[in-house]
C-alpha cells in the first residue's frame, strides 16, 4: 500500500522535491499538492517577462496540468491550507477539505515584506510576488503613467524594467548609496545604474520613504528630507519574509524560518519544509540552486536511500538584470585583509573583480561578460589558489581569447542550469546514456535551458566537446516544436503537406508522437498548422485550441473569465453601449474597463454565464483571448483631429472587418494613425499604418512588451486598397513562415527585414500568389462579423466544452 505523501505548496522548491521522488521511487508515495495560486507549477523567476505582457503564462509553466494527472499526482489548485493536526496527521484547507498523510513536506514560500509606511493601504501599493501582482501591474500601466518603485536590489529593478516596458514613468527608490549592495560592489553597481539610466530609468538614492500621499488612491511619496515625487502606482521589493504562519499555529518550532535539521526534517516527526520558508543552521536561502540542494537531500530520505546530510550552500547570484548580465559569489567588498584583481572596460561595458585573501579566491563579481562564471564559482567554493594560468584567463575581456575554455575546466558538479539545478555532470550522462545530440534533446531529458534559456550556449559547447567530429551543428540547433516529437515545424508543415494529413490525432499518430495524446504545446499548434495548409479540408478542432480560445474569453486569477466584444476600430454605438451595460447590470459583472485596443473588458464573469452574455450582447468576439488578429488600434483622424492627414478610422475598420478572426501563430495587434504623432502607437504594433501627405508609411514587426521593438519600416504606398493588399500579403506570409506561439518581433529578427520586403513588397507575383491563398483562408471562414453567425457557434462551442469540462478542483481550470 502507498504511503501518502501531502505537499503544501505548488511553487519551484516544493514540486522538485516531488520530481526527484517521482524518479527514485515512483510508487512509493500517493502524493497530493496543495498550491494557493490557480496555475500549476510555474518558474518565479521569469514574472517578469510576464509583467510586461511579452511571455505568455504559458511559456513559464514548469510543470503544466497532464504532468500532474500523468503522474498519478491530485493537485488542489486555488487551496489554502489552514491547519496541521499533527496527532490525526492531517491538513486542513480553506475550502473545507481535509486530507491524511504519512509523510508531510510545507513549502510554503515566502511573503514580501510590506514596509510599514502611513498610507500603506491605499489603492495602488502592491508588492511584486506573484501572477495576480503582475495582472495589477499591468491594469495600472493602462490607466496611470507615474510608477515608483520601493527598493534597489534585484526583484526592485526587474519590476521596474517590466513598468518601463509597459510605457510607464518609473523611478527606483533605495535607502543605500548604490543598487543591488548585496550582489554588486560599488564599481558594478555605479555601472549598472548608470546603463538603467540610459534605459529611461530615475533613480533616487539614499532616500528614505516616510509615508505614501494620496486619499484612496496613491497619487506619491514623501521622504524623510521632506521632498516629494508623484507616482500613480507603488510597488515595494524591500525584501522577503518566510511565511511561516501555518507551521507556528501548528506546533513547529519557528524562528525567522521553520528550524530544520541536515535532513530537511522539522521539529515534528514526519515533518520536513524545504524552500524560502526552511531556516537551516540559522539561515534562509532566497536562491534556487540551495532549494535544489535541500531538495535532493530530502528525496533520498523519503525515498529510504542513503545521503550525505545538507551542510548549507555556497551562494552565488548569476542573472540578467533589464539585459545586462551579472555574476557574484562568494565575499566582493574590500577588506584590510584581502586583495583583488581587477579587469575594467568601459567601452565594451564589461567589469571583473576577484577577491583575494592569503592569495586565495574568496569570492567575485561580473559584470557585462558571465562566461567565466563557473569557473569562478568553483574556484571560490574550491578556495582555490590564485595562478598565472587563472589569473591568465580573467585578465581578458573576451572569453574566446583566455585560451582556457569554460566548458572543458568546468567539473561534471558544476551546475550550468541555475533555474532547473542541472549540472554539467547530468548532461555528459544524457549524451554518453542517452544519445542526446542536440539542445533540444538536452533540455528535453535534463530541462537545462527550459526556462530562462541563458544557459544554452553553455549546453551546446557541452555537447560540441563531448561528440567532437561528431558533433552536428545543425542537428544541435534543431528545435523540435515540443517534447512529443523530435520534428521540427518546417518538418512537422512539410509532413502535412505531402502525406496530405487534416486532423490533429491523424497527424501526431502518423508522425510517431511520443505521447499518443500531445500536449497543451503541440495540440495548438498542430490545429493551427492544419488549417493554414488546408484551408478548406482541415476542420478546426476546437478541442485542441488553448482553453481561452475553446471558451471564447480570458481566465483571470480568481477563475472568473472576461468578455471583450469587437468594436471595429474603436468604434461603438449607443445601442451597443446599451446593450453591454444591460449585461453587465444583469450579470453581476465586476468591472467594465476600456482595454488598450480601445474595446469594453467585461471582467469578473462567472463560467456558466458565458453563452447567455454573447447571446445577449449580440456582439461579434473582439479575440482577446486568442491567437489571431485582436484589434486595429486607431486615433480620430482626418475627419477631427486638425493635425490628421488621413482617415485612420476608416481604415482601420475596414482592416479589421477584412482580417477579423484569421488565424495567426501569435497574437497579432494592428494599429492606423492618421499622421506622424503617431496617437494609436503605430510604431510598436505587428503591423503599423500612418498616415502621411500623400498616401501611407507601413511598419512591421513592432512589440511594447518586455523586449521591446520599435516597428521597422516597409515601405509606403499611396491608396487604402494598397494598404490593404500589403498587409494582407505580409499577414499571410507570417502566417506560413513563423512557428505558432513566435510573435511578429521574433518572427522579423529570424528571417530578416530584407526577406519579408521582398516577399511581400518587392516580388509582385509572390505577393499575388500569397492574396490567392490568404482569400482561400478568408473564403472558408463563417462570416465572423454576423452577429447570428458568430453567437450560434460561440453558444455550441461554450455548450459543448461545458459537457466535458473537468472539475476545478483538480485544477483543470487552465488547461492547455
Amino acid at each position: 500500500m502507498k504511503k501518502k505523501l501531502v505537499l503544501v505548496g505548488n511553487g519551484m522548491a516544493g514540486v522538485n522535491v516531488v520530481e526527484h521522488v517521482l524518479k527514485l521511487a515512483k510508487d512509493q508515495y500517493e502524493i497530493t499538492i496543495f498550491g494557493q495560486e490557480p496555475h500549476p507549477n510555474y518558474n518565479r523567476i521569469l514574472l517578469s517577462s510576464v509583467l510586461a505582457g511579452d511571455t505568455e503564462m504559458e511559456d513559464i509553466i514548469l510543470n503544466d496540468w497532464d504532468w500532474y494527472e500523468k503522474n498519478g499526482i491530485t493537485l488542489y489548485a486555488g487551496h489554502e491550507v489552514t491547519r496541521v493536526d499533527t496527532e490525526k496527521r492531517k491538513v486542513y484547507t480553506d475550502n473545507g477539505l481535509s486530507v491524511p498523510y504519512d509523510q508531510l513536506l510545507l513549502a510554503t514560500g515566502s511573503h514580501p515584506l510590506m514596509l510599514p509606511l502611513p498610507g500603506r493601504e491605499k489603492d495602488g501599493v502592491i508588492a511584486f510576488r506573484d501572477m495576480k501582482d503582475c495582472e495589477a501591474m499591468v491594469e495600472a500601466s493602462r490607466k496611470y503613467k507615474k510608477a515608483a518603485v520601493i527598493g534597489g536590489g534585484l526583484l526592485g529593478l526587474e519590476a521596474a524594467r517590466g513598468l518601463l516596458n509597459l510605457n510607464m514613468d518609473v523611478s527606483v527608490i533605495h535607502l543605500f548609496d548604490r543598487l543591488m549592495e548585496r550582489q554588486l560592489d560599488r564599481e558594478a553597481a555605479k555601472m549598472l545604474q548608470a546603463e538603467l539610466e540610459r534605459q529611461g530609468m530615475r533613480f533616487l538614492m539614499e532616500k528614505q520613504t516616510e509615508k505614501i500621499l494620496g486619499e484612496k488612491r496613491v497619487t506619491g511619496l514623501q521622504f524623510k528630507d521632506g521632498s516629494t515625487i508623484d507616482a500613480d502606482l507603488v510597488v515595494m521589493a524591500v525584501g522577503i519574509r518566510p511565511n511561516v504562519r501555518l507551521a507556528a499555529e501548528s506546533g513547529f518550532e519557528v524562528n525567522r524560518g521553520i528550524v530544520v535539521n541536515d535532513f530537511m526534517e522539522t521539529s515534528t516527526p514526519d515533518v520536513y519544509a524545504v524552500g524560502e520558508c526552511a531556516e537551516h543552521r540559522e539561515t534562509v536561502y532566497g536562491l534556487v540552486a540551495p532549494h535544489r540542494e535541500q531538495g535532493a537531500v530530502l528525496a533520498k530520505r523519503l525515498c529510504g536511500l542513503d545521503t550525505p546530510p545538507y551542510e548549507g550552500s555556497v551562494v552565488s547570484t548569476k542573472l540578467k538584470v533589464s539585459g545586462v548580465d551579472v555574476f557574484s559569489a562568494g565575499e566582493f567588498n574590500d577588506q584590510p585583509d584581502t586583495r583583488s584583481l581587477r579587469i575594467q572596460d568601459e567601452w565594451k561595458g564589461i567589469y571583473k573583480k576577484v577577491l583575494l585573501r592569503d592569495d586565495r579566491i574568496i569570492g567575485g563579481v561580473l559584470f557585462g561578460d558571465t562566461s567565466d562564471s563557473a569557473s569562478l564559482f568553483r574556484w571560490i567554493r574550491d578556495r582555490r589558489e590564485m595562478t598565472d594560468a587563472i589569473h591568465a584567463a580573467l585578465a581578458v575581456t573576451d572569453s574566446s581569447d583566455s585560451g582556457i575554455s569554460p566548458v572543458r575546466e568546468m567539473e561534471d558538479a558544476d551546475q550550468v542550469c541555475d533555474c532547473n539545478g542541472v549540472s554539467k555532470g547530468q548532461i555528459l550522462e544524457g549524451i554518453r546514456e542517452k544519445g542526446l545530440a542536440s539542445v533540444a534533446e538536452v533540455k528535453r531529458y535534463t530541462k537545462a535551458g527550459s526556462s530562462c534559456g541563458g544557459c544554452q550556449p553553455l549546453v551546446e559547447q557541452i555537447l560540441q566537446q563531448e561528440l567532437g567530429e561528431e558533433y552536428d551543428r545543425e542537428n544541435a540547433s534543431r528545435t523540435p516544436i515540443c517534447s512529443c516529437t523530435d520534428l521540427t515545424r518546417d518538418e512537422v508543415v512539410e509532413a502535412i503537406r505531402q502525406k496530405r494529413l487534416t486532423m490533429v490525432k491523424e497527424t501526431m499518430n502518423v508522425l510517431d508522437w511520443k505521447n499518443p495524446e500531445g500536449c497543451p504545446r503541440c495540440r495548438p499548434a498542430l490545429n493551427y498548422y492544419l488549417g493554414m495548409v488546408w484551408p478548406r479540408e482541415h476542420e478546426d478542432e476546437r478541442e485542441s485550441r488553448i482553453i481561452n480560445e475553446q471558451r471564447h474569453a480570458n481566465i483571470q486569477n480568481d477563475g472568473t473569465y472576461s468578455v471583450v466584444p469587437r468594436m471595429y476600430g474603436g468604434v461603438t454605438s449607443p445601442e451597443e453601449l446599451r446593450r453591454i451595460a444591460d449585461v453587465a447590470e444583469k450579470y453581476r459583472v465586476r468591472m467594465v474597463k476600456v482595454t488598450g485596443g480601445q474595446r469594453l473588458d467585461l471582467l469578473g464573469v462567472q463560467k456558466e454565464d458565458l453563452p447567455k452574455i454573447w447571446s445577449e450582447l449580440g456582439m461579434a468576439s473582439g479575440h482577446a483571448y486568442a491567437k489571431a488578429i485582436r484589434t486595429v488600434k486607431t486615433c480620430v483622424g482626418a475627419d477631427f483631429c486638425r493635425f490628421g492627414t488621413q482617415n485612420s478610422i476608416q481604415m482601420g475598420i475596414d482592416m479589421e472587418k477584412k482580417f477579423e478572426g484569421l488565424d495567426t501563430p501569435h497574437k497579432v495587434k494592428m494599429a492606423v494613425s492618421a499622421c506622424p504623432r503617431n496617437c494609436a502607437e503605430s510604431g510598436i504594433k505587428d503591423l503599423g499604418v500612418v498616415g502621411v501627405e500623400g498616401g501611407w508609411e507601413i511598419y512591421i514587426g513592432g512589440n511594447g512588451g518586455v523586449n521591446l521593438r520599435g516597428a521597422d519600416f516597409l515601405c509606403k504606398v499611396q491608396t487604402s486598397e494598397e494598404v490593404m493588399e500589403v498587409t494582407g500579403a505580409y499577414l499571410q506570409f507570417y502566417r506560413e513562415t513563423a512557428e505558432y506561439w513566435e510573435r511578429t518581433s521574433g518572427w522579423i529578427e529570424r528571417i530578416g527585414l530584407e526577406a519579408i520586403k521582398k516577399a511581400v513588397v518587392e516580388d509582385q507575383e509572390n505577393c499575388k500568389q500569397l492574396l490567392s491563398r490568404l482569400e482561400q483562408v478568408l473564403s472558408s471562414r463563417r462570416d465572423p462579423w454576423k452577429k447570428d453567425a458568430s453567437d450560434s457557434a460561440i453558444r455550441q462551442s461554450l455548450y459543448e466544452e461545458s459537457r466535458v469540462s473537468v472539475s476545478a478542483e483538480h485544477g483543470r481550470e487552465g488547461d492547455i
